[in-house]
């Protein structure tokens, strides 16, 4: 692989402690959490007091302050062990950033703390049964009532959403208005007439809780706004390109992953007198894989430089998740053809590892979506 320059030796440092972290504290247990269908809540906390949570809040509010780089290690780290039930990349990368760049004083110092801590798991509520990209379709309404909003809708394959304790709802404050009518509103766990509804029982992933969300009547403060009424559409087109980038990050790791697991299967597993490594199809097969997964690191590391200086654009982004997503499903196909039948049997990685990808062309705006952004770009 091509050496790497976009991390300073603290940042490697920091990468081995989140490795030695994730290798003692999660990969023993993961097999048990996807049999349970969620990870085991302590591992938030062991998480939070090692600085591995929201890495990029500020010091104010209980976070260390430093770059995106940071999160993007934890993103990982976590892709390279295949531990697809740890849902940190949504809390730190997603939920995270939309409280620090838009909630009022007082709801940061109320939850931030928490969310760096562990003690507070986080989500955020955008999809619903009808309407998955199209977050101008949402139906999910806020009204205001005196000081409060009632919020009336359900939502549904929201991450975190079985344990999560504080949700970000994206919700029409002005059904009229289209996108201009949708805002964010913090609505905890606990409130009354808020509801969880199954773990939804996946393809893949499956340690990680998947959930739908309901709200009948559910009244919240106003002040549980993020930023201005009507202004969450744009919030969200700001902050999608940084989901859009953690994604790409997870499936350029997972896909270098793959390749190591397949490496040394094939130099291992022995057809027709040698093993399997010296066929010429495998060698082509992992040659061409190495190049292209090469050729992805690459650009996902210049688009976490630019993350970082603040200059990665939509159409970019959209290309980074679009791009390596797709090659992350065609790279653990390959790598699971190559470990024959035992490629599907559920104890070798490759096998979750390919069923627990197939989402990464779904999930923040499905390829098909990041096709029609960057078309938007060009014409």
């Amino acid at each position: 692989m091509i050496p790497r320059t976009v991390f300073e030796p603290e940042h490697e440092m920091f990468r081995d402690s989140v490795r030695r972290f994730l290798e003692e504290e999660a990969v023993p247990h993961h097999e048990q959490w996807e049999k349970d269908g969620y990870i085991d809540r302590a591992l938030w906390t062991k998480a939070g007091e090692l600085g591995f949570l929201c890495p990029t809040i500020k010091e104010e509010y209980g976070g260390v302050g430093v770059d995106f780089r940071y999160n993007a290690i934890v993103d990982e780290e976590i892709a390279r062990l295949g531990l697809s039930g740890i849902g940190f990349g949504l809390h730190s990368d997603i939920s995270a950033p939309y409280i620090q760049n838009y909630a009022s004083e007082d709801l940061k110092k109320k939850y931030l703390p928490g969310m760096v801590s562990g003690d507070i798991v986080s989500a955020i509520a955008m999809t619903e049964p009808g309407a998955g990209s199209d977050l101008q379709g949402v139906r999910t309404t806020a009204v205001k009532d005196g000081d409060d909003y009632i919020i009336n809708g359900s939502k549904t394959f929201i991450t975190n959403g079985q344990q999560a304790d504080l949700v970000i709802v994206v919700a029409k404050t002005d059904p009229a208005a289209g996108a201009k009518g949708t805002s964010l509103i913090l609505v905890e766990a606990n409130t009354p007439g808020f509801q969880k509804g199954q773990n939804l029982n996946k393809i893949g992933m499956k340690a990680q809780d998947t959930s739908e969300l309901f709200f009948e009547d559910v009244r919240v403060p106003q002040s549980n706004l993020l930023g201005q009424e009507g202004m969450g559409f744009v919030y969200l087109m700001q902050e999608l390109p940084q989901e859009r980038l953690s994604v790409a990050l997870n499936a350029t790791a997972n896909a270098e992953a793959a390749l190591e697991w397949t490496k040394e299967y094939v130099k291992e597993r022995q057809a027709f007198g040698k093993t399997i490594s010296k066929f010429q199809n495998t060698r082509f097969k992992l040659a061409e894989m190495d190049t292209e997964v090469s050729i992805a690191r690459t650009f996902i590391d210049r688009c976490l430089e630019l993350h970082v200086q603040g200059k990665l654009d939509v159409p970019t982004a959209a290309k980074a998740k679009y791009w390596t997503t797709d090659l992350q499903c065609k790279v653990l196909d390959e790598c699971l053809q190559l470990h024959g039948g035992y490629g599907y049997m559920l104890e070798y990685p490759i096998a979750r590892a390919w069923a627990d990808a197939r989402v990464q062309r779904i999930y923040a705006g499905t390829n098909e979506i990041m096709k029609e952004i960057i078309a938007r770009s060009l014409l």
